[in-house]
């Protein structure tokens, strides 16, 4: 096991969800783990999962590692990074997951240490995270690997230019939401069918599974897997072009320009 040190500012959903990972995976051990939240309830449950250690003070948390995760709310990490300002170094390196808070606004607040910005999304809850990041201006090629490798341990990260975290979060930030959108609706079609609503939600949640993992393992285009799918005449055909007639594609990549769109309307109000 490694035995680097991992310290995060906020111990809830996220945070422990990412933790776990690094000590399920090996990346770390339990006891090298180190976070801080002002709630004795996040503190607690973060024990239990992680089986890390918790604090009051984030203070500890920069003397204790030098990797250090922002796991708090964009309206409070401000204050936080006042907090944090005059005892961190040129050795830490901040990886920030507080949606909307631009890097310059961490470099503004710790110029002295490097700083990565990440959108990560839900799905890091069950370690099926899509993720992106993006680099500030003293963060490493070494810094880049590190945190790729630690947000794989829940999921998938991709390095993006910063001004590409507002599609991240358009796509794979808010398109788990699409996605519960289309089980429902295929689970409804089915129950309008006859299948009952278990079975229905069921095997729909499944079958997006099995399709996105397909897409995943094996690198073929969506689009040829699709047509692998669809017989001359058959089922699979009559139902895309149902799809197709309603604009299932024009409303999907719809819904993910403006998402992107109020994303970065968001991050101009801050």
């Amino acid at each position: 096991m490694s035995a680097t040190k991992i310290g995060l500012i906020g111990a809830g959903k996220m945070a422990t969800a990412l933790a776990k990972g690094l000590v399920d995976s090996g990346f770390t051990q339990a006891d090298n783990v180190l976070a801080s939240d002002r709630f004795e309830g996040s503190r607690s449950s973060f024990e239990q999962q992680v089986g890390g250690r918790t604090t009051e003070e984030n203070l500890a948390v920069l003397e204790h590692a030098r990797v250090v995760i922002l796991a708090v709310k964009p309206q409070v990490l401000p204050e936080v990074l006042a907090e944090l300002a005059g005892t961190a170094t040129a050795e830490h390196l901040f990886v920030s997951i507080a949606a909307g808070v631009t890097l310059s606004t961490l470099q503004a607040a710790i110029p002295a240490s490097r700083h990565i910005r990440v959108m990560p999304n839900t799905p890091a809850l069950v370690g099926a995270g899509a993720a992106g990041f993006a680099l500030g201006e003293n963060a490493t090629s070494e810094d880049a690997a590190l945190v790729e490798q630690m947000l794989g341990t829940v999921g998938i990260a991709v390095q993006v230019p910063e001004n590409s975290l507002d599609v991240v979060t358009g796509l794979s930030g808010s398109g788990p939401a699409y996605v519960f959108e289309i089980i429902e609706a295929l689970s409804d079609g089915a129950v309008l069918m006859g299948l009952p609503r278990a079975t229905a939600t069921q095997l729909a949640a499944q079958t997006l599974l099995g399709a996105a993992k397909m897409v995943l393992e094996t690198g073929e285009h969506p689009g040829t897997l699709k047509d692998a799918v669809t017989s001359p005449g058959g089922t699979t055909i009559a139902g895309l072009h149902e799809l197709e007639t309603g604009g299932l594609r024009g409303i999907m990549m719809n819904a993910v320009q403006a998402a992107t769109e109020r994303s970065k309307q968001l991050g101009n109000e801050k």
